[in-house]
This record gives structure tokens, C-alpha cells and sequence, in this order.
């Protein structure tokens, strides 16, 4: 029996969740999304990311933004009653999410070899920063480290104009990317087990979630000659900066319209792509003298009139009211035990499953605990005590 998640695509598919922080959690909040019945096992203490900033009388809204329509069983595996809880709930699921080093989940023979030799059906997925083999497996690893050792880094810092080093990071790219490419390939085993009547061990490597965003890069490195990237700097107006990319032709051209530049189309500089492309920082220099008489807004205005592709650097704050993102529900509203709050939907939209659809609780520490050993493992008061 699997338990009510109100329907949705993955509605029937049970998932035990091992993970914590963000690249599991992430991915397993998307299966909850999508209808999975998503069990969430925390240690006693729970998961760390339970208190992390921002907090709301105490409770994380990042947890929450990575967890929400999830049940908690807290369960410690280093007790003999919490490990084979864990055991029993894991037979009785269709997917398995980690997401620690290789080697730590072996320790508790919840591993992926091991649980499949007892279930062949399971679909088991294992997110680790650079994958389940080779000599740099076991090596700790966070996003920010990944983001290092990926090239990523150094290649983003080559193209900053002006900078002395790679930036600092404050944003989890490797950890997003990771848990949605973890969430396809459980979504693939899903449909591979549909097919063949068998289950998948699936491997998500960080590092290569990374480099597979780096396509011109890596081809550019095999080149002796490497080619030149074009790179769209920031333009900056008189209150704010913008983003203007006139990358064909037809944009070239909407572009000296909107500035009521024409000349630009005959200077020898700009006539051609290929020309362009070789001074473009001259061409942004044009752009951007235009720009500096002008407002943000007003420069947006101009170039989104004349159908030259423009937007204007926003705070995230600023994004919740855009009428695009109101329009189409990008951001909605979860609930923990500190009231509403908002976090965004998955990326993508799927008719059967409306966002508004979307499980939106936060689960308390432990709070499902005795009901999901119950009706999941089937376990009676006494069993339940023992563990708890």
C-alpha cells in the first residue's frame, strides 16, 4: 500500500529518502512534487540543513524549500531497532535516494549492491560529488568544491573583463544541477523498470553535472588555436544594469533601430557577424554609451519594443511580483510550523499535476515516524517503541 500523496504522474511510487542538504533532498523534493510518496530518514538530530538560515521562529525555510510534502521518520541506524527499520521500510519502496560518500551507506548494508540483491526491482540512486568508482570517489566534496575542481571556476573568470580571481561562491550550482539530473535518471530507471520488469542502480556525479555545462569549453580545449567565446557583459544604464544580446542578424539590426543608431549597419566595425564577433567589446561600448543617458527602464523598454532580447538585473525579491512569474505560479506558498512562506515550483509543467496540486507541508522532525513504520512496515506499538 502506498500512502495518499493526491495524485500526480509518480502518485504509487514510493521513495526512501537517505539524503541531506541539498542534491538529494532537491532531487526528492521534485519526486514529491510529481505524486511520489517521498519517506524522509533523519537522525536523531535531523538534517543539518534543519538549522541553516534563513529561520523563521526557529525553523529553516531552506529546509523547508528542499523538503516540503515529505514524511519524516527519524530513525537512528546505529541502533540495532533503527537499522532494521530502515531495512523494512527500504523492501517496501520502489526508489532509494542517497546521497553520501561511496562506502558509507555499505556500512549499514543499505548500499546499492546489497539492496538490490534482495529487491532486483528497486530503482537506487546515489548522488556523491565525483560518483560511486575512481581514485577520487571517497574524497569529501560540497558544491562550491566541485565548482573548483570542474574548471567551471576558471573558465567563468576568464571571462570577467576586469577580475583578478575566481569569483567567490554563493550559489549551490553543482547541488541544483545535480538534483535535477538525479531526478531524471530515477525517472529513467522508473521507465526502464516498466519495461523489463528490474530496477537500476543510477550514479550522479556532481563533477560531471558540471562539466556537462561546459559544451563550448571543453571543445574549446582540445583546439590548439582556441576559438574566442562572446561574451555578453552587463551594460550599465543610469540607475541599474542590463543584459542586451544582439546575436543574429535580425537582432543586429533590431538593435540599431531601438537606438536610432543606423550607422551602425554600415560601420565597417559592426557590418558583418564574424566582424561583430571580433570587436565585440566595441560594439558593447556603443551600447552602453547609448545606455548611460538612459534609465534601466527606459532602455528595456526601448530594446524589448524594437525586438532586440533584453532584460533588466533584478534582486530576487523583485522576481516574486514579475507578472510572469505570478502568472504562472513559479513561486508558491509551503507551510511549516513558523505559518506560509514561498518557494519556487519545479522548473517544468506538467499538465496532469498542477502546481496548485503540489504537497506544500513541511514535516516536523520525527512527525510521521510511528505512523509510517505502521503502515508501511507494519509494525505493531512494541516495534514502534523500539525504535522511537
Amino acid at each position: 500500500m502506498t500512502l495518499s500523496t493526491g495524485g500526480g504522474p509518480l502518485a504509487g511510487v514510493r521513495v526512501i529518502d537517505f539524503s541531506i542538504m541539498i542534491a538529494g533532498p532537491y532531487c526528492t523534493r521534485l519526486l514529491a512534487d510529481m505524486g511520489a510518496e517521498v519517506i524522509k530518514i533523519e537522525p536523531p538530530e535531523g538534517d543539518p540543513m534543519r538549522s541553516r538560515a534563513p529561520l523563521r521562529d526557529g525553523y529553516s525555510a531552506y529546509f523547508g524549500h528542499l523538503n516540503t510534502g515529505k514524511r519524516s521518520v527519524r530513525l537512528d541506524l546505529r541502533t540495532e531497532p533503527g537499522l532494521r527499520a530502515a531495512h523494512d521500510l527500504v523492501a517496501a519502496a520502489d526508489v532509494v535516494v542517497e546521497n553520501f560518500r561511496p562506502g558509507v551507506m555499505a556500512r549499514y548494508g543499505l548500499d546499492e549492491k546489497s539492496c538490490r540483491a534482495r529487491d532486483p526491482r528497486l530503482v537506487y540512486c546515489s548522488v556523491s560529488g565525483y560518483g560511486q568508482s575512481g581514485p577520487s570517489a571517497e574524497l569529501p566534496a560540497f558544491a562550491q568544491i566541485v565548482h573548483a575542481m570542474s574548471g567551471y571556476d576558471m573558465a567563468n573568470f576568464r571571462y570577467q573583463k576586469d577580475a583578478v580571481g575566481p569569483a567567490s561562491c554563493g550559489i549551490f550550482i553543482a547541488d541544483i544541477l545535480g538534483a535535477a539530473l538525479a531526478y531524471g535518471a530515477v525517472v529513467t530507471g522508473l521507465v526502464a523498470r516498466e519495461r523489463t520488469g528490474l530496477g537500476e542502480g543510477l550514479d550522479v556525479s556532481l563533477l560531471e553535472a558540471m562539466l556537462s555545462m561546459l559544451v563550448f569549453e571543453i571543445q574549446a580545449a582540445q583546439v590548439a588555436d582556441r576559438p574566442k567565446k562572446t561574451v555578453y557583459r552587463p551594460v550599465r544604464a543610469k540607475d541599474g544594469f542590463l543584459m542586451i544580446s544582439p546575436v543574429t542578424e535580425r537582432n543586429f539590426r533590431a538593435l540599431a533601430a531601438g537606438m536610432d543608431r543606423p550607422g551602425l549597419l554600415t560601420d565597417a566595425r559592426f557590418a558583418h557577424i564574424a566582424d561583430r564577433e571580433r570587436n565585440w567589446d566595441e560594439l558593447y561600448d556603443e551600447i552602453e554609451g547609448w545606455a548611460a543617458h538612459r534609465t534601466a527602464d527606459q532602455v528595456e523598454e526601448r530594446m524589448s519594443a524594437a525586438g532586440v532580447p533584453c532584460g533588466r538585473y533584478r534582486e530576487v525579491a523583485e522576481v516574486f511580483e514579475d507578472p510572469q512569474t505570478v502568472s504562472r505560479g513559479t513561486l508558491r506558498k509551503i507551510r511549516d510550523g513558523a505559518g506560509e512562506y514561498l518557494a519556487t515550483a519545479p522548473p517544468f509543467m506538467v499538465a496532469s499535476r498542477p502546481r496548485a496540486a503540489m504537497p506544500d507541508t513541511v514535516a516536523e522532525l520525527g512527525a510521521d515516524t510511528a505512523f509510517v513504520l505502521r503502515e508501511v512496515a507494519g509494525y505493531g506499538e512494541a516495534e514502534i517503541s523500539a525504535v522511537s
